[in-house]
């Protein structure tokens, strides 16, 4: 009985994660990350190949391209509010580095006003 509840939980588990991205991360506190400039830069060196990442960093890393090329389409409320909230302040504290990960991540810049549309919008 227990192997076909966790097969079942497993299941149920798969078909989420297809449609939207883990909820694991939805309670990360992004606070300390903005707040402090050494560890936000340190996460867009992760992003950039310019430094070693943190596991945390690395799932991050993951899921860029695919969040970037459909304005984080499989994104919780939650995730898309940290987001928003991160590249908010990379944007506004290290625009270079931001025009580096967008050029990174977006090179023939086909995302890119959908995006930034998704990173203007209201929470």
């Amino acid at each position: 009985m227990i192997l076909v509840y966790i097969i079942f939980v497993g299941i149920l588990s798969a078909k989420v994660s297809a449609d939207l991205y883990n909820p694991r991360y939805d309670d990360f506190d992004v606070d300390p990350l903005i707040e402090n400039d050494r560890i936000l830069v340190g996460y867009t060196k992760c992003f950039l190949d310019k430094g070693p990442c943190t596991p945390d960093a690395k799932d991050f890393k993951k899921i860029i391209p695919e969040a970037l090329e459909t304005s984080c389409g499989k994104c919780t409320l939650k995730q898309k509010q940290l987001i928003k909230k991160v590249i908010r302040a990379i944007m506004e504290r290290h625009p270079e580095a931001w025009s580096q990960l967008v050029d990174k991540y977006d090179k023939d810049k086909k995302y890119r006003d959908n995006f930034n549309k998704f990173i203007e919008e209201k929470d």
